[in-house]
């Protein structure tokens, strides 16, 4: 288990307890207690990191998208991007690893689970000119690089030093697409 996936498990266990805490206690009137503002502060961290993790992992699968479109509109690019669409997929199971269900703190409140990013509605249209397909596909690995390095200042440490990774990453791949066939 990686460090990402461990420290995603605590956050889980701890956002269970709370949850479990709260639904357990009453106030001494008998009524339903108020979370304290330390369990309302760790389902709002839950919820920050939950929504991140799934804009990160939707930006993914939407490149992933285009690498499979890009790659069914023109087969003979396989053998250039075969090896990047691998590390993209692997990207995407990483950044949607340790995915929390978030619930709420306040006790007789009904579990939500986190919603889970779904394909894209649209098929993804590819350019027919096979340079200018590699040229979108680097385009978008750029806006998902850019995507990923913004969510840096809000991320968690270690989803941080992942985040900074695949963007490292996708810039690279862009990197490839573009000016490292020159070369």
């Amino acid at each position: 288990m990686t460090t990402t996936g461990r420290r995603a498990l605590l956050v889980a266990g701890a956002a269970a307890g709370a949850t479990a805490l709260a639904a357990c206690t009453s106030s001494p009137d008998g009524g339903p207690r108020r979370p304290s503002a330390a369990e309302v502060e760790a389902e709002r961290v839950a919820r920050a990191e939950a929504a991140l993790r799934l804009r990160s992992v939707t930006a993914a699968r939407g490149l992933l998208e285009r690498y499979d479109a890009t790659l069914a509109a023109h087969p003979a690019l396989a053998p250039r991007l075969t090896p990047l669409r691998s590390a993209v997929a692997a990207h995407t199971k990483a950044l949607g690893e340790g995915g929390t269900t978030v619930r709420p703190a306040t006790a007789g409140a009904s579990a939500s689970p986190s919603r889970k990013p779904t394909a894209s509605p649209t098929p993804v249209r590819v350019a027919t000119d096979p340079r200018a397909a590699l040229k979108e596909l680097a385009a978008a690995e750029r806006t998902a690089s850019d995507g990923h390095t913004a969510a840096l200042l809000t991320a968690p440490p270690e989803y941080a030093r992942l985040l900074a990774s695949v963007a490292a990453s996708g810039a690279a791949h862009a990197y490839l697409l573009t000016e490292g066939a020159r070369a």
